[in-house]
């Protein structure tokens, strides 16, 4: 049975944010030859995340003391994540690499409106919710709609030269809970931040992955655009529409420089790495 209550998603990649600190002190204690050595290990592994054809994965290099360095995996499994995490801990690079957090999700595209639409289709054609021929029919519209949007829930990594990258929830609490609203009230609130969203997709490209069982937080979201002004600008007035203003929390905020994978070596050795 599906409940009319509960939209429906779209799911895609896999995800795996990992952040970690440059541990300077044992990386500048090496040899040269043993610094080159990893060092050029470190560019060839990221040059052959970064060209895969079934996923891929993006190095930031993060502003701030959060982090020294984000890599973004994109894998169409966790097994697939899990590989590329171990990669990375068992290069030369990662006896230097101190992992300060991570996170887990996927990719994903919330359907308020066509949830709402596909029950109400079906209803008139006088199928009953929970029959077997409601839910073979509601699964050939979701099937059509995973099609239309395979586009989004594969899609590259932008390759814009900043990145912004947040976990959020909605509010769960005693006097704001946004899983106790009405259905049609959630799905309005959402248009109406997705409005917002859309004025900006000329200037930003955002991936939204949910969180849900994996991670801390209900959704990570990411933001890629060339003029950093662009994730401000764009938080800040979506901090105003009610769907955020009511019921949205927000945990720590990553941003950074994406640079080209062989370009890790411009960062281990005091430079800033290029796109």
């Amino acid at each position: 049975m599906h409940n009319p209550q509960v939209p429906e998603t779209l799911d895609g990649w896999s995800v795996l944010h990992q952040m970690f600190r440059i541990r300077w002190d044992t990386w500048k204690a090496l040899p040269e030859a043993q610094r080159a050595a990893a060092t050029g290990e470190a560019a060839a592994l990221l040059a052959e995340m970064a060209q895969r054809q079934d996923g891929t994965t993006a190095p930031v290099r993060i502003l701030g003391h959060k982090a020294d360095l984000m890599l973004i995996h994109f894998r169409r499994s966790f097994d697939d994540l899990a590989e590329a995490q171990t990669r990375i801990a068992r290069s030369a690079l990662g006896d230097h690499l101190e992992a300060t957090t991570s996170y887990v999700s996927v990719v994903e595209l919330g359907l308020y409106e066509m949830t709402g639409k596909i029950h109400a289709d079906l209803a008139a054609r006088g199928l009953q919710n929970g029959g077997e021929e409601f839910d073979r029919a509601f699964d050939a519209e979701m099937a059509k709609q995973r099609e239309r949007m395979i586009g989004r829930l594969f899609g590259a990594i932008p390759r814009n030269r900043h990145v912004c990258f947040y976990p959020m929830n909605k509010r769960r609490g005693e006097a704001k809970n946004w899983y106790s609203l009405p259905f049609e009230k959630r799905a309005a609130l959402m248009r109406e931040h997705g409005l917002i969203g859309r004025q900006y997709g000329d200037r930003v490209t955002q991936v939204i992955s949910g969180s849900i069982g994996f991670d801390d937080w209900e959704w990570g979201v990411d933001l890629f655009a060339d003029d950093p002004l662009v994730f401000k600008k764009l938080i800040y007035e979506m901090r105003f529409d009610e769907a955020s203003a009511d019921y949205a929390e927000f945990g720590p905020f990553y941003v950074g420089l994406q640079f080209a994978a062989p370009k890790i070596a411009d960062l281990l050795e005091g430079r800033t790495p290029s796109l």
